[in-house]
């Protein structure tokens, strides 16, 4: 029990810190570039004009859905951004449970330097694997279809961790083989293609999107790494 309780107070502070830091980074990074996508998502909906959108006025609603035809969402300002914040703690707490988990398995002290391993493990897992198949997608953009995606985003995930498990853990040359054709075998698959349309948003927005994302990523992996290593450290230190 003192373990379990180690692993979720653990989990909880480091992913609090690490929410709210990733939600700061998020607002002068990624934030404004999905702005800038929505509005471009609106002119394709609407035909009205980006130009039109960014100066308001009446031009603007001219044939808009009305408010009870399309899915609800947070609105612009402090919801949208309390709701940012939410979910970017949860997230963050999800992740550190499992690294506090994997830390009290290891049965030993963990510096903050193998944190920071563990985090960019993470980060090549969850974020770079993925993201050669399915790159972050703007708001306008044209998908693959979303249980496709999810399919082969977790499979993805799922064979580049058991690969690097067998790469790091298991040192023979079986297991280096397995390990890298684990990591090979999704995108020799394939993910799945989004359908030919044609977007309204700019080529260089949605680079600049990708490059956005993947940083914010290896920020928030590091920082998970380290944080939940030094407050598993810190709270466990009388019980092991």
């Amino acid at each position: 029990m003192p373990v379990f309780r180690s692993i979720v107070f653990a989990a909880a502070l480091a992913g609090l810190i690490v929410g709210v830091v990733i939600s700061i980074a998020q607002f002068f990074g990624t934030v404004p570039l999905i702005q800038q996508s929505e509005v471009y998502e609106r002119k394709a909906e609407t035909g009205v004009p980006p130009a039109a959108h960014e100066q308001g006025g009446a031009t603007h609603d001219q044939g808009k859905p009305h408010s009870h035809d399309r899915e609800w969402e947070p609105e612009d300002g402090f919801q949208r951004n309390a709701f940012t914040v939410a979910a970017n703690i949860l997230t963050a707490i999800g992740f550190a449970l499992l690294l506090a988990g994997i830390y009290a398995i290891r049965g030993r002290q963990v510096t903050w330097r193998e944190g920071l391993l563990w985090g960019l493990a993470g980060f090549v897992v969850f974020t770079a694997a993925p993201s050669l198949g399915l790159p972050p997608e703007l708001p306008g953009m044209p998908v693959a279809p979303l249980t496709a995606r999810q399919t082969w985003w977790i499979a993805t995930a799922a064979a580049t961790a058991g690969g690097l498990c067998l790469l790091v853990f298991r040192p023979a040359a079986w297991a280096a083989v397995l390990g890298l054709a684990l990591i090979a075998l999704p995108h020799l698959v394939g993910a799945p293609l989004a359908p030919e349309s044609h977007s309204e948003v700019p080529a260089a927005l949605s680079h600049r999107f990708v490059v956005a994302v993947t940083l914010t990523s290896l920020l928030f992996w590091s920082l998970l790494g380290v944080a939940t290593s030094i407050a598993f450290e810190r709270i466990s230190r009388p019980q092991i």
